[in-house]
């Protein structure tokens, strides 16, 4: 029997589930504002998984972040998805938590549209894919940038206002203060502290040295574990701590990238005595003035007058760093950076005389004498490891290992044997002089 086929036709096409994301952001991180984006990524999960023609992708959120930046993490990971083909719609409160930047958002949307991604913005009831979604985008764009703006000159001008008073906005309080109603309250654990700082370097140590002694003692800088260099010279260089306040030092350099930068003239700076109470004497700060810039005069005088043959070439072998030149009663050496500034604790590397250098390059290339043209003609880096190995990496792609001399005697020169003859010559006049 012939089988009989009967034709229904083309079965209609199902639509296809909108997988949908949603994009959040607060620009300012106080605890009010957080709550206000977990409400509203909350609001938009339940808004998108309700919906039976859409497929939740997620939900994309800013924390503290303007409109007026384009590097914002989440936004850019949420663009990347959709250039990935995982999102076939955006939803966003409206254009200003979007972006206030006209360029940027139209550069945005454009591309998203290209891809067929649209974006919808609840408060315009815009959908950017529209043929008069673009046209009306790029108006609103343009109110809501003026509007950022706006807000950018009435805030400069409330901080102006503030700082003629002698009050302080943002930033981090310094050691020694806390900063309170905009006004620098002394902290009396942590006065003791400056005060020994700035006695120390008057007194001739270095600021390598003080974080040393600091950390040795057990006392804490007030934002890291450890003491660092440029810590200790931004203690030094605070006029805060005579009690005068100096506002201004940065500002925002417009209101669309909101970058900080230092004030070098741009702006008026205020100067506001006797501000808050004083931690030191204005004479203390001046002597430390007085020492730090005859500091910086030495080290400029001897990196002009000094030339040193293997400056910038010996790096360690452990932790990377570069080595420094460092003088010593008999003899000149080089140490880790890490090491001279942190201790052995921090890097174990061993320092290597100078001396040493020289005879291994000598050894290495069958040479009498040192010739600094020779030696860089040849010599890329140097790279101290342990058990007293020097690596010399050369020019051609090949490396030499030497292995220098731990004797003492052997290591020293005829010189440095007659200057130790003429200390303890010296040494032994005192002793008489002294019986």
């Amino acid at each position: 029997m012939k089988r009989k086929i009967t034709s229904l036709g083309t079965l209609p096409k199902l639509s296809k589930r909108l997988r949908v994301a949603a994009y959040a952001r607060v620009s300012d991180g106080k605890e009010a504002m957080l709550k206000s984006l977990s409400a509203q990524v909350s609001y938009y999960k339940k808004l998108i998984s309700e919906n039976h023609m859409c497929v939740f992708a997620g939900v994309y959120s800013d924390e503290a972040l303007t409109g007026t930046k384009d590097s914002r993490k989440e936004f850019q990971q949420l663009l990347q998805d959709c250039r990935a083909g995982c999102i076939d719609m955006v939803i966003t409160k409206s254009i200003s938590r979007f972006a206030r930047n006209t360029v940027t958002l139209l550069e945005t949307v454009r591309e998203l549209k290209a891809i067929n991604v649209d974006v919808f913005f609840e408060e315009q009831n815009i959908h950017s894919i529209s043929g008069e979604g673009e046209m009306i985008l790029s108006f609103l764009a343009s109110f809501a940038q003026e509007e950022s703006r706006s807000v950018s000159e009435n805030m400069k001008w409330r901080i102006q206002k503030d700082f003629h008073e002698g009050l302080i906005w943002g930033g981090k309080s310094c050691l020694g203060y806390r900063l309170e109603n905009k006004k620098l309250t002394m902290i009396p654990d942590e006065v003791d502290i400056v005060r020994l700082i700035f006695q120390l370097y008057i007194e001739g140590h270095g600021a390598d040295t003080i974080g040393k002694m600091l950390d040795s003692k057990g006392i804490k800088p007030k934002y890291a574990s450890k003491w660092s260099r440029s810590t200790i010279m931004q203690i030094i260089a605070n006029t805060n701590y005579t009690g005068d306040l100096i506002l201004q030092k940065t500002f925002r350099d417009n209101h669309l990238t909101k970058r900080k930068v230092i004030n070098t003239g741009e702006l008026n700076q205020y100067m506001v005595k006797n501000n808050h109470e004083a931690i030191i004497s204005h004479d203390v700060f001046t002597e430390a003035q007085r020492v730090r810039k005859e500091k910086s005069r030495r080290t400029a005088s001897t990196s002009i007058q000094k030339h040193y043959p293997f400056k910038g070439m010996v790096r360690c072998g452990i932790c990377g760093r570069a080595y420094v030149r460092k003088t010593t009663p008999l003899k000149h050496i080089w140490k880790c950076s890490l090491s001279v500034t942190k201790g052995l604790e921090a890097c174990a590397s061993k320092q290597v005389p100078d001396s040493q250098i020289i005879k291994a390059f000598n050894q290495i290339f069958n040479r009498t004498e040192f010739d600094e043209n020779h030696f860089k003609s040849k010599v890329e880096s140097i790279e101290v490891m342990q058990k007293q190995i020097l690596i010399f990496h050369l020019k051609d792609g090949t490396s030499k290992d030497y292995r220098w001399n731990t004797s003492r005697s052997e290591s020293w020169t005829q010189d440095m044997r007659e200057q130790a003859r003429i200390r303890r010559v010296n040494q032994m006049k005192g002793r008489v002089q002294h019986d």
